[in-house]
């Protein structure tokens, strides 16, 4: 490699083709090998290797080629293989590395189990996705991988040292690896790409024997040359493709024409809305695709963009905004209108990341769903027992309220589910959910440490339980009274300090008897949902850092227009109040059930308190705006009972005192809270652990640091607050977001 040893000595090419010839050409510019071979039956190939310089060495042999070698590729059609394996396994080194190109891998496998009586340890099947309208050795092109995907699908007798070397090969030659099982890569491969080339030769030909082909081809628009482009394809490669890979191709054949003949069906019945359905979770899915792709397909392997604000000193925060929708509310009006009978009406939704995975997800199981356009979706609810398998997995992003209350609803469900998200829900813990659940008699699995994704399975008959929440959790209690719609008997929920309590108060719109006493919310099975309409109010979560920027900043006067003020939500307000802020509420009203009123926020100088515990619930997601409060106040904050924070996107507590002390601020880390102590500040580079709410509060802390504050794995504020940034700066702020992939 470049400034140092070769990761390989000697690489031999079987097959010089595009695939391979840009293999060759790729390794020796990176400095890979220190050797390549080429090897092809056909004496053009090697020639033109040679002369372009793309080899080093020709042999037409493929049993004299790999003596000696430390990695073969085979660069083969997927259907010759075999012939291959068998010319060089009596040759092939003990310890080479043995790989493949093809888009086949079951068949690769099952050849050379074939061939050698087992799977040697040094095999590592792969398959780069990459091509180009042109063919052969003479298009090789060192920079085919540039960007673009390499799947290696190890199995598990796999040598680890050997994956990683061909890890590092591709990463080298600038691709982006990915890994995933032989026969989920199969079934990937057919539905996206082998299945698509199917019928765009099918159409083609079709179309080809018309008696008017000529009309049909001159007056076809774009988008017919558009898809059936990739039937100009190698015919011999695709007949030999699908014939290696006929049982998923199969599969997914009869999903497609399943769902083929459903639309013709609608068609002729004149049944628009299921034209509807199909088409508006077709166009979000499409919207969504790589999203999705990364969540399911992938297996959450693709790195996502790196976002990086620069936060700089300001002057007074001053306006009158309003700031996007409650994302708790967003998440449960999708969920509620979709289990509902009748037509939702929902206006202020969340556009973030997490919501539109919520809404996505509940397309992928047949609800139809228009929408979002500026806030406003319209769902089709299709009722409690209304929903449908989803073909694949349900990817839920970032959200750890979307997986725990979907897990209550999914344990009611009479389909099998897998729940996913993206790497940090990955670490969160679901046991809490998983734990009551089984009690209730839900069959739920979960990765290692009660950590998702999380497999349910469906039929399960359910039984309410009457269960005390150990530790204060809106999540947890509004799980398990989804749960309790579809369980037999009464739920019973006590909380030991109150939460938030949105699931409840929806439920009531919605027309479904909730009881709430006390510490106790309850409810019994067998019921309905009737649709309803929904206002979603400003989210005081994302309020809470204007708030904060406004209550640090002399000269300050801002506006927050429509924010909800949920009794279970104002623990931020409270807590501000009593370390001095000025925060006026106006216009205080209901809408949709929800309270909701005007904030005027006014600098005054803060001091420090001892949070009082009985707030601490109620203010749980507010947290790392508060620090950066009471950094900003004069004397010591005390933070107890908030052991709930260091399981949320990251350790909160724990997260924040590290960019706290980087900026200059004293605190001391308790079990379950912190102790800050307020005073001036400087400036410095801050890690948010990719937690959105993290990457805001430094963002606000920069306003009274000495110079800038670099934020660094900001990508994830998409997920509760798009649009941040510019809303921000318009009210006196001053971040500036950069972006790298």
């Amino acid at each position: 490699m470049a400034g140092g040893e070769p990761l390989f000595q000697r690489m031999v090419v079987i097959g010089l083709g595009l695939i391979g010839g840009s293999l060759a050409r790729a390794a020796k510019a990176q400095g890979l090998v220190a050797t390549v071979v080429g090897c092809d039956e056909r004496p053009g190939p090697l020639e033109e290797g040679r002369r372009l310089g793309l080899i080093d060495e020709s042999e037409p042999d493929a049993a004299r080629a790999v003596a000696g070698a430390d990695l073969v590729v085979l660069a083969v059609p997927v259907r010759a293989n075999r012939v291959v394996l068998e010319q060089i396994r009596d040759t092939l080194p003990k310890d080479a590395v043995l790989t493949d190109v093809g888009s086949v891998k079951g068949g690769f496998v099952a050849d050379v189990r074939g061939v050698f009586g087992e799977l040697p340890a040094r095999v590592v099947p792969g398959h780069p996705i990459a091509g180009s309208e042109k063919s052969g050795v003479g298009a090789a092109d060192p920079d085919l991988f540039r960007d673009h995907k390499v799947i290696l699908t190890p199995e598990p007798e796999t040598d680890s040292a050997a994956l990683a070397s061909m890890c590092r090969l591709w990463a080298a030659c600038g691709a982006e690896v990915l890994t995933m099982s032989v026969a989920r890569h199969d079934e990937v491969l057919a539905a996206t790409s082998h299945l698509p080339h199917l019928i765009a030769f099918s159409l083609v030909d079709t179309l080809a024997g018309e008696d008017d082909n000529q009309d049909i081809f001159r007056y076809a628009a774009g988008g017919f040359r558009d898809f059936t482009r990739i039937a100009a394809s190698d015919p011999v490669m695709w007949r030999d493709i699908f014939l290696a890979n006929r049982r998923a191709v199969l599969e997914a054949l009869g999903h497609f024409r399943e769902d083929l003949d459903q639309l013709g069906e609608a068609i002729e019945a004149g049944d628009g809305q299921r034209l509807q359905q199909v088409f508006t979770r077709a166009k979000a899915a499409r919207e969504h695709f790589s999203r999705i792709l990364s969540g399911e397909a992938y297996l959450n392997t693709m790195t996502d963009q790196t976002v990086t604000y620069t936060a700089r000193p300001g002057e007074a925060i001053q306006g009158d905004i309003r700031v996007p929708g409650d994302k708790s509310m967003s998440h449960r009006a999708i969920m509620l209108g979709a289990l509902a009978e009748g037509i939702t009406d929902v206006s202020g939704f969340l556009e973030g990341e997490d919501s539109l995975a919520t809404l996505q997800a509940f397309r992928d199981m047949g609800v139809t769903i228009e929408g979002p356009d500026a806030g406003f979706v319209r769902i089709h609810g299709v009722g409690l027992n209304g929903l449908q398998p989803p073909h694949g997995s349900l990817y839920v992003g970032n959200s750890g309220t979307a997986m725990r209350l979907f897990a209550g609803l999914l344990a009611g469900q009479r389909f099998d589910t897998e729940l996913t998200g993206d790497a940090s829900l990955t670490r969160r813990p679901m046991a809490r959910v998983a734990d009551p659940l089984r009690r209730m008699g839900a069959h739920i699995d979960t990765a290692e440490g009660g950590r998702p994704p999380l497999h349910i399975a469906g039929g399960q008959p359910l039984k309410g339980i009457d269960y005390e929440l150990p530790v204060a959790s809106a999540q947890v209690k509004s799980c398990l009274l989804l749960a309790g719609l579809y369980a037999e008997g009464e739920t019973a929920v006590t909380e030991p300090a109150p939460t938030r309590d949105h699931t409840e108060r929806m439920l009531k719109g919605f027309g479904y008897p909730v009881v709430q006493e006390g510490a106790v919310a309850r409810l019994s099975g067998g019921g309905r949902l009737n649709a309803c309409a929904i206002d979603v109010p400003a989210d005081i979560s994302s309020a809470t850092f204007f708030i904060v920027a406004a209550a640090i900043t002399p000269g300050s006067d801002l506006w927050l227009r429509h924010v909800g003020v949920n009794p279970t939500r104002i623990g931020v307000i409270n807590i501000l109040r009593v370390m001095g802020a000025s925060i006026e509420l106006h216009n205080e009203h209901e809408a949709g059930g929800e309270p909701v009123a005007d904030l005027r926020v006014r600098h005054t100088p803060l001091k420090g308190i001892r949070i009082p515990e009985d707030q601490v619930p109620l203010a749980i997601d507010e947290f790392p705006a508060i620090f950066i409060a009471a950094a900003n106040a004069e004397g010591s904050t005390e933070l107890t009972g908030a052991a709930e924070l260091r399981v949320k996107e990251s350790d909160r507590i724990q997260v924040m005192a590290d960019g706290l002390d980087i900026l200059g601020v004293t605190s001391e880390v308790r079990e379950d809270g912190i102790l800050i102590q307020g005073g001036a500040y400087g400036s410095g580079r801050i890690n948010s652990h990719g937690d959105h709410r993290i990457a805001m509060a430094f963002a606000v802390a920069a306003l009274r640091a000495t110079g800038p504050v670099v934020i660094d794995d900001c990508a994830n504020v998409a997920t509760s607050f798009p649009g941040f940034v510019a809303l921000a700066n318009q009210v006196g702020l001053t971040i500036e977001s950069s972006e790298e992939t």
